[in-house]
């Protein structure tokens, strides 16, 4: 183990994990003049430079960690799973184990809104910001997703905070008095972090516990016990909505978003592309009415956003063949939902770190869609075998002849979609460096 500063400091707050989170962690305790020390199982994490400018003094343990002596809380960056022999010592010795958005909950002195879910939360936390800041609300977004939370401490206290928040998050935050929880769908995921599904998916509903007011997917029943005790909660989905209600309707042959029985917007005329983005665009107007926005700013919104960047994103349309980068379908129900978004034939790119999902369940969503699969990385091989029933199945040995290959097995008006299902760190350093791979690759090819 090796340690960067020495002190005979009492210290109270011990930060595990550091990274970006970890960072917001350091200078929001180095502002609050509050004492720590820090721990990080890697010998050169991310962040230890920064670390040692912030707080030139810090004592920091790098490698094996160890619990050490008068610590009386511990504040632990996402990435640090429950399991870690550190955590579980400390939970025996019954000291207190927090999130970073604990922090932030107990200090934060304007409302916020926190946006959970398996999939779609951070286009319905993007969407929220900009509905927000349509409403003439100074508006701050983070979390999960961009700026860390307590790092939005340290500007100009704003009208409205608008949080994306992981299970981990949750998992480690003991009060969340939020103005409105949003919980747009719960899927098997990170089941290497969680210990079981069933862990997973409480931390998800955990978000309602403190909250003033709800936004729900009506399809999930489990959500719909959670939140009977809200007298302001508002459904969504993509089925015909109930007076009051969010979700779809058509009339003369189009389909629109629809608030009951009012029309609200034709589903062709969202910038945003995919059927999926139609349940978060309807999850982000339902949060909007809940916070008092106008209508009539949010669908403004909802017609010029046109989603986040490797979240079905559009590339380019080469030799009659659509290219679509999804690379954030980083689990097996994302990667559905991008299949389902998709109405033409397919091409797979797809492959990396399995996350505990169920192959098979893409493998179902594939059948009479799937021209070819291209699979790529560590768990190439399950996708395969999940779906050497539905079509040819091809293997590549990085993105540039995933995407050659998958161009010579398209035909015209296909849809060249990577949607991995899977995380990217087997290959790439996170599903953004694995997205703008797919993208160059793309670009490269011959028109």
């Amino acid at each position: 183990m090796n340690a960067i500063g020495k002190s005979n400091t009492a210290y109270k707050n011990l930060v595990v994990g550091l990274g970006v989170t970890g960072l917001s962690i350091a200078r929001y305790l180095r502002r609050s003049g509050m004492d720590a020390k820090f721990a990080d199982s890697r010998d050169n994490p991310p962040g230890i430079d920064e670390l040692r400018s912030t707080w030139p003094d810090a004592e920091v343990a790098l490698g094996v960690m160890r619990l050490p002596d008068n610590v009386d809380r511990i504040i632990v960056s996402p990435g640090v799973a429950d399991n870690e022999p550190l955590l579980k010592k400390a939970r025996r010795a019954r000291i207190e184990i927090v999130s970073d958005i604990e922090l932030f909950a107990r200090e934060a002195a304007a409302p916020f809104a926190a946006v959970t879910g398996s999939n779609g939360k951070s286009t319905v936390t993007t969407l929220l910001y900009h509905m927000a800041r349509a409403a003439g609300k100074e508006t701050l977004a983070g979390g999960n997703l961009g700026e860390p939370a307590l790092d939005l401490l340290d500007r100009p206290q704003p009208d409205l905070f608008v949080l994306e928040l992981s299970s981990f998050q949750l998992q480690r935050t003991q009060s969340l008095p939020v103005a409105v929880a949003v919980l747009l769908n719960v899927s098997p995921d990170h089941l290497d972090w969680h210990t079981s599904e069933r862990e997973y998916r409480n931390a998800k509903y955990r978000v309602f516990r403190e909250a003033r007011a709800a936004v729900i997917n009506r399809a999930d029943k489990r959500a719909i016990k959670e939140t009977r005790r809200f007298e302001r909660l508002i459904s969504f989905g993509l089925d015909e909505p109930a007076d009051g209600q969010y979700g779809l309707r058509q009339d003369g042959g189009i389909s629109y978003l629809a608030r009951g029985n009012t029309l609200l917007i034709a589903t062709a005329d969202i910038a945003m592309y995919g059927r999926h983005n139609h349940a978060n665009a309807l999850a982000a107007l339902a949060a909007g009415e809940l916070l008092g926005f106008e209508a009539s700013s949010m669908l403004q919104v909802l017609s010029e956003f046109p989603g986040l960047p490797h979240r079905m994103q559009f590339v380019a349309r080469k030799g009659s063949v659509n290219y679509i980068n999804d690379s954030k379908a980083t689990n097996v129900a994302a990667a559905v939902a991008s299949v389902d978004s998709v109405a033409s034939m397919i091409v797979l790119l797809a492959g990396g770190l399995g996350k505990g999902g169920e192959f098979g369940e893409l493998a179902a969503a594939l059948e009479n869609k799937l021209r070819a699969a291209v699979l790529f990385g560590t768990d190439a091989g399950k996708i395969a075998a999940a779906l050497d029933t539905v079509m040819p199945v091809y293997f590549a040995t990085d993105m540039v002849d995933a995407v050659q290959q998958a161009a010579a097995y398209a035909e015209s008006d296909d849809t060249v979609l990577l949607a991995p299902a899977c995380a990217s760190f087997d290959q790439f350093a996170n599903y953004g460096a694995r997205g703008d791979a797919f993208q160059l690759a793309v670009e490269a090819l011959p028109r």
